[in-house]
């Protein structure tokens, strides 16, 4: 029975993410915004929770959700595949300082918003100074996916500004996701937890960059798509398990893999249409049948 529902969600949700995105696409729009829509409109928001839930009852919403975090992994792993770190030969300092300012100017805007949103939404058992700052890191983290999804749309993916503004995202996630960590530790009077697991990620992106790189460069040499899928697999279960999302350890191996590889080629032509047009509308509509 749970079977059927979760084919059900699927084709509901891949039939509907394909009108609107043609619809959308033909409003000027990236096709991943009516991938969007399509989940808000399947969702309670505006058809209510009775009829939602035929077409996503409860208990299919952790299949649904596994299937689209799936997808959303092997395709930010695409993205990195395709990422042509040469094209930021020189860039180093503004990629560097447009992260900064990413995270700086909405964690400021976001500890202002706080002090009207607190009185509401605390319900008086959260401290100011915690909640003010979970509100700054909130507004900080960019929607990595559907960044890369918008910019793979419009066919800027592979110039210099694509690859700079997905840096520049991947950075700025990383970067909020540790200091969402530094604050949970805070809030629970447990600063030494919060701080180690803001360092595990820089020490675990510098032993890919140093020690993984060099054997995945022997690796391609004579691609093994099988050992490829592995590390894919482990990088991601790596950074799930340090406190940041498993898109990033996927998007980080495949930034690693040299861009003009035979592995590089081979794995977007073969995992395209799978990934794209069955999975990943998936993650974007489950994001939005969750949207009250």
């Amino acid at each position: 029975m749970i079977l059927l529902q979760v084919l059900i969600a699927l084709a509901a949700i891949i039939a509907l993410a394909q009108v609107l995105g043609k619809l959308f696409g033909y409003l000027g729009q990236p096709p991943v915004i009516g991938e969007v829509v399509a989940g808000i409109l399947l969702g309670p928001s505006l058809i209510g929770a009775e009829l939602s839930g035929l077409i996503l009852p409860p208990a299919v919403g952790p299949y649904l959700g596994i299937i689209a975090q799936l997808g959303v992994i092997l395709y930010m792993f695409m993205v990195g595949l395709e990422l042509n770190p040469g094209l930021l030969a020189g860039r180093a300092r503004a990629t560097v300082l447009t992260s900064l300012a990413g995270i700086v100017v909405p964690f400021a805007l976001g500890v202002l918003l706080a002090r009207s949103l607190h009185p509401r939404l605390s319900g008086g058992d959260a401290a100011f100074g915690p909640f003010a700052l979970f509100m700054g890191v909130a507004m900080s983290i960019t929607a990595f996916p559907v960044l890369a999804r918008i910019l793979t749309d419009l066919g800027a993916a592979r110039t210099e500004l694509g690859v700079m503004a997905l840096s520049c995202a991947a950075i700025d996630d990383v970067a909020a996701w540790c200091l969402l960590a530094f604050i949970v530790g805070v809030a629970r009077a447990q600063v030494g937890e919060g701080i180690a697991v803001g360092v595990t990620p820089v020490a675990y992106i510098a032993l890919m960059f140093v020690i993984v790189r060099p054997l995945v460069g022997r690796m391609v040499r004579r691609p093994a798509i099988a050992l490829v899928f592995l590390a894919l697999l482990l990088s991601a279960l790596a950074t799930e398990a340090i406190g940041i999302h498993a898109i990033f350890g996927a998007f980080l191996l495949g930034a690693i893999i040299p861009h003009d590889s035979a592995v590089a080629r081979m794995v977007p032509r073969q995992l395209e249409g799978v990934v794209t047009l069955l999975l990943l509308p998936a993650f974007f509509a489950f994001t939005g049948m969750r949207t009250r």
